[in-house]
């Protein structure tokens, strides 16, 4: 009788570890040097690039094993409209008592359209209407009822600050979504403005000028529909010169707005803009692969992994080096995805694995928008979305980075995963640039379902991990990443040390088992914003 018990352990124990499947280095290696290279021209949304990236995921995914869509595609179609600022476009403001100003754009001011029209002149007053929110939760409404169609908003980027008396009113001293320029600009569309500027500071931003001056100066898309006739942002001294020139202290009315009693200001100010754009419709596409479930009931439930593949392309005309490679962001999580989905297809889980690759990222969640319209699997069927974004390409540490996934139960599964793989979870720190707000999980979140970026401190540059190797030295490589974020110079290195990517890579694949195996889908914590929020 003993020898058929033995036979049975052993033979649980292999079954047991063919249940773990292991993320491999050369594919993603392999994935991320291909992806990187300047052949796929920046993965430029509406551009060639992009499309040689939809093409090669769509292969790579049936190469795989991945099961398609419904239709037998692995495509699903993003509509977006893309608008390009064309030269001898400007804006001149004029105050009540005569004074003019004309700056700059690109130095000093940026504009631009999302409006639909080539050509936009635009006469409109300034409204100082401070952050701009409208919060309920918070008993906050910069508005006031005040009637902004036809008019410019100026608002302020970030939170109202805490105070001694409310500590953490709007997160404390974390960003919230009403912090974002994307809330910014979606709540001048709802308030029937004419277009939003918003003051730029690095500190309130969480990054320079360069980061909009950037984007300004690249094609820009949103889904068709759902923009302003005017966007854009002012450097801080440009405020204060508009300010003044109305006859306002730009500081004076900062500190009005840190105030529930705030109304919007007049600034006494009249803009005539002139917005030439070159305007198109395009049709971009999310990659979408699943790996179907087991359980005879879980299987209609699924867990996704998401990555963005697209970067900012090319800009012809910008002279030198004008390919956006895009190697971390997000080359990274495109390659590691694939790893992944490598490993998966040979282990199904009791849940679905949907691996989504969202269009548009960097133009505004576009494809993880149109998503959330059409999705690949029933929102209230998808226990939650891991993200990946911008990895870690310094080395293997020992922890792991979870933040925004205290939100949810995410974090306990997140916790049982890194004790498992013998991982610290990184140290929890105010979310002070707004980082659960950049990355497409957010999407999912708003749409209800538990997501965060899982992961490195690469997005947001802190570089506090601890790294097995070379603490100083690591910590400063990552921290020397800011100065590549969004620029040509985010280019592959083949001396990278990809431990430590593969490792993040790793802990997302076996979170995702974590989460597709589990008796339940997961839950929000009681009180969060996004649990509320309707599937």
């Amino acid at each position: 009788m003993r020898l058929p018990l033995i036979v049975l352990a052993v033979g649980l124990t292999l079954q047991a570890h063919a249940q773990q499947p292991v993320v491999a280095e050369a594919p993603l290696r392999a994935h991320l040097s291909l992806l990187a290279d300047d052949l796929f021209e920046g993965r430029g949304t509406g551009q060639r690039g992009g499309d040689l990236t939809v093409r090669y995921l769509e292969t790579q995914a049936a190469v795989l094993g991945l099961k398609p869509l419904a239709d037998g595609s692995y495509r699903q179609l993003v509509k977006a409209e893309g608008s390009k600022l064309l030269p001898g476009s400007f804006a001149r403001f004029t105050s009540d008592s005569g004074k003019i100003l004309t700056p700059a754009t690109g130095t000093e001011i940026l504009i631009g359209t999302m409006g639909g029209k080539e050509d936009i002149a635009i006469d409109a007053p300034l409204v100082f209407v401070g952050y701009g929110a409208v919060a309920p939760e918070e008993k906050w409404d910069d508005y006031k009822g005040v009637d902004m169609k036809g008019k410019i908003l100026v608002m302020m980027v970030n939170d109202p600050q805490p105070t001694a008396e409310e500590p953490n009113r709007f997160g404390g001293k974390a960003y919230t979504y009403y912090g974002r320029w994307m809330y910014k600009y979606e709540e001048a569309v709802r308030q029937g403005a004419a277009g939003a500027l918003l003051i730029h500071t690095t500190p309130s931003a969480s990054y320079g000028w360069s980061v909009p001056a950037t984007s300004f100066s690249h094609e820009r898309f949103h889904l068709a529909g759902s923009g302003n006739p005017l966007e854009g942002w002012l450097q801080e001294d440009t405020a204060r010169a508009l300010f003044a020139a109305g006859g306002f202290d730009l500081d004076t009315l900062r500190a009005q707005a840190e105030r529930r009693d705030f109304r919007p200001v007049d600034l006494k100010l009249k803009m005539h803009a002139e917005i030439k754009s070159k305007i198109r419709q395009i049709e971009q596409y999310n990659v979408v692969g699943i790996v179907p479930g087991t359980d005879p009931k879980l299987k209609a439930e699924a867990v996704v992994y998401s990555a963005h593949w697209d970067h900012l392309g090319i800009d012809d005309s910008k002279q030198g080096d004008n390919i956006w490679n895009g190697a971390i962001d997000n080359g990274s999580g495109v390659a590691a995805l694939l790893a992944m989905a490598q490993a998966a297809v040979q282990h199904p889980a009791k849940r679905a694995q949907v691996f989504l690759w969202p269009a548009g990222e960097e133009t505004g969640f576009l494809g993880s928008s149109a998503y959330m319209r059409n999705p690949a699997w029933p929102l209230d069927k998808t226990s939650a979305d891991l993200n990946l974004d911008s990895m870690n390409f310094v080395g293997r540490t020992r922890d792991i980075g979870v933040a925004g996934a205290e939100r949810s139960s995410l974090y306990e599964a997140a916790a049982t995963v890194a004790k498992r793989m013998g991982l610290k979870l990184a140290p929890a720190i105010p979310d002070l640039s707004g980082a659960y707000f950049r990355a497409d999980h957010f999407s999912f979140a708003k749409a209800g379902v538990p997501a965060f970026n899982v992961g490195s401190a690469v997005f947001s540059g802190d570089g506090y991990f601890d790294f097995v190797k070379d603490q100083d030295k690591s910590r400063a490589r990552l921290v020397a990443f800011k100065q590549d974020y969004h620029q040509p110079s985010d280019e592959y290195h083949a001396d990278w040390d990809l431990s430590g990517m593969v490792q993040q890579a790793q802990f997302t694949l076996n979170l995702g088992y974590e989460v597709a195996n589990a008796p339940k889908m997961q839950t929000w914590k009681a009180g969060d914003a996004f649990g509320k929020v309707k599937r």
